[in-house]
């Protein structure tokens, strides 16, 4: 059902609206409006525009908080403003030094392993850094050469150049070494490595000791670094460990602040005549109970105003949604909300979704084992890990177990339970001028026409809610495809019993007129809501052939949706067929002993496979033969501004 509401506009001195909104507004859910937007008559209304004072020391809370081990958000202490904005201030100047000495070892463990990787590949070098950068008559340079260069060099040039190459490492690409010269000849013999290909490294020459050496401390310092940004983390960790629940208290208390304080975004001013007071004024919709209980509330008060309106009495747009529906039937506003949530005068169809899916999935999968598996699975599912779709799953395993009594199936065994009902693959009925047909598709065909029906009826209602009298008497889906329809349904239950048709007069009137109704709906809408020119502009002509074809869709479309119902039969006899195949691959139809294996994986491929195809099946015969006749969806939904304080 939709929850009725209340527009509300409440006014008071500018000063006073955080008291109202921390001592009234979140005892409520409300959901605000732009009272600019909503108030355009009113005059002189500006913005009350103030900075937000909690924002930032909310957001450097809330990223400390998210630091926190997963089973430390949770607990939280009660704090006040004042210790709030203490708390976060100490926890900031902490964590601050923690990270600024955290970002320090950082940069520190980057140029260790900067300098590791220049030196590293020549770390075979046996000589003392010191010792070769202090040459006086001798200058050397650090590289690598690719691999195909290097053997050349060595082959054709390495003798007949003044240098001498010392190989330090290599791989399958390149070759690191150092190549030492005269000090007279190195600019000639650094142009011979360049034709090489040589790519010259810098080591520093801060080192004293052998490459080796100098890299082996250099390991050690990255080893200490690690373990010193590992003792930082350990710090952090631990101090927010030990301020956790003043840390989730402080986020608390600004987070609900920082929201009753954003109040102000949807609210404005306008001050007296002599400007010598200034007043805000906030406007939305509250749940009628709320309405009262809040009026109650704030009945002695003296510096708050509140009027409240509704549909009857000047409300300027349509109020917001709220679903409120038993507890069992609630996972289905998920399958409504898909569609689109119900305008406010719009019927809430939650209660007959829930009733009319569960039972049409019942119907096509109906099997006792499968369907206790779907309920136990779908509920297990639902307590632990609040899946919705788990909950619809579970409501449709009880249906599901139902019709696998009337059917006799448990687990595909057809012979273990007596069928309350019949077999669907097995019962079959005679039809005059058909002859025999399948029971289950005689009786699909026979709900669906009768869901056709109520939909229907619901149309009528919706159409009169709205006040669209016109739509309730001559549209396909009211009053007019109702006769029609119903009279349809009527000829074709007494012809099918032997009954005696009714007279030919009687059968004109119920089919002939409201086909006529249907093919003038458009004037006769136009006549009934009192407008002067009934027919389109186009010209009677073209309205008239245009309504031709209309009223021949709508006559294919009555044929087309009631047959779609054919499905639910369909898959009763193919789920049975299914299990059958899976008995027979097991060997349990031969009268020996059975393959339980192939059965239990049959089991879950079948209840897998079919239950999903049956699930969207029905959510179509749902959402085309049944949401189309009635249903727009056309709703915004209630959104409150404040979270409701349970206290």
């Amino acid at each position: 059902m939709i929850v009725k509401m209340k527009f509300i506009s409440i006014t008071g001195p500018k000063s006073d609206i955080d008291r109202v909104t921390n001592t009234y507004l979140s005892k409520y859910e409300i959901h605000l409006e732009n009272a600019l937007t909503e108030l355009q008559t009113v005059q002189s209304l500006t913005p009350y525009l103030q900075i937000n004072p909690y924002k930032d020391t909310l957001k450097t809370a809330s990223d400390y908080a998210g630091m926190l081990p997963a089973d430390m958000k949770g607990k939280a202490k009660k704090l006040s403003l004042e210790d709030a904005l203490s708390c976060v201030q100490n926890i900031d100047e902490t964590l601050t030094t923690l990270n600024q000495e955290h970002s320090r070892l950082q940069e520190d463990l980057k140029t260790f392993k900067e300098k590791a990787d220049k030196i590293a590949p020549f770390q075979n070098l046996p000589c003392s850094l010191s010792t070769i950068f202090g040459f006086k008559f001798i200058r050397l340079r650090f590289g690598r050469i690719p691999k195909e260069y290097f053997d050349k060099f060595e082959k054709y040039v390495y003798e007949s150049t003044d240098t001498v190459f010392y190989r330090c490492n290599s791989d399958d690409r390149y070759v690191w070494g150092v190549y030492f010269a005269p000090r007279e000849e190195i600019h000639k013999v650094d142009a011979v490595y360049a034709s090489m290909h040589f790519e010259r490294l810098f080591v520093p020459d801060e080192y004293e000791g052998t490459p080796e050496a100098e890299l082996q401390e250099l390991h050690q310092n990255i080893l200490d670094t690690y373990r010193a940004i590992s003792d930082c983390k350990d710090r952090m960790q631990d101090y927010l460990r030990k301020h956790a629940e003043e840390l989730n208290g402080a986020v608390n208390e600004l987070s609900t602040l920082s929201k009753n304080f954003d109040v102000r975004k949807l609210a404005a001013c306008t001050s007296t005549r002599k400007g010598t007071e200034t007043f805000y004024i906030l406007c939305g919709w509250m749940a009628k109970a709320d309405a009262e209980a809040f009026l109650h509330d704030i009945e002695n008060d003296e510096n708050l105003y509140c009027f409240v309106e509704d549909q009857d009495n000047n409300a300027l747009r349509e109020p917001p949604t709220k679903l409120k529906n038993p507890k069992l039937f609630r996972p289905f506003e998920m399958y409504v909300q898909m569609y689109g949530l119900p305008s406010y005068n719009e019927m809430d169809p939650t209660v007959f979704v829930g009733l009319t899916y569960s039972f049409i999935f019942g119907a096509m999968f109906g099997d006792v084992g499968q369907g206790l598996c779907l309920l136990i699975g779908g509920a297990l599912l639902y307590k632990f890990r609040k899946i919705t779709l788990a909950a619809i799953i579970s409501l449709a395993g009880i249906f599901s177990t139902i019709f696998g009594f009337l059917y006799g199936s448990f687990f595909g065994f057809e012979e273990l339970l007596p069928a309350l009902w019949l077999k669907p693959k097995e019962a079959m009925i005679t039809l005059p001028f058909i002859g025999q047909m399948n029971t289950v598709f005689v009786v699909a065909i026979a709900f669906g026409m009768f869901l056709i029906l109520v939909t229907m009826v619901f149309h009528i209602m919706n159409a009169l809610r709205a006040h669209r009298t016109g739509e309730a008497l001559f549209d396909q889906n009211a009053i007019a495809g109702l006769v029609f329809y119903g009279a349809v349904v009527a000829t074709i239950f007494l012809f099918m019993s032997g009954h005696t048709l009714p007279a030919a007069g009687v059968l004109v009137i119920m089919f002939v007129l409201p086909l006529i109704a249907i093919f003038l709906k458009e004037p006769l809408e136009k006549l009934v809501n009192k407008e002067r020119n009934p027919f389109p502009k186009t010209g009677k002509a073209m309205f008239f052939v245009q309504s031709f074809f209309e009223l021949f869709e709508i006559l294919l479309s009555y044929f087309s949706n009631t047959l779609s119902f054919v499905r639910v039969g369909a898959f009763a006899v193919s789920h049975a067929a299914m299990m059958e195949v899976v008995l027979m691959l097991a060997g349990a139809t031969e009268g020996g002993s059975p393959n339980w294996l192939v059965i239990v994986l049959g089991n879950i491929f079948v209840c897998a496979m079919e239950g999903l195809i049956v699930g969207i099946q029905v959510l179509r015969l749902e959402y085309y033969e049944m949401f189309s006749r009635f249903y727009t969806g056309g709703g915004r939904a209630f959104r409150p501004f404040l979270k409701k304080n349970q206290e």
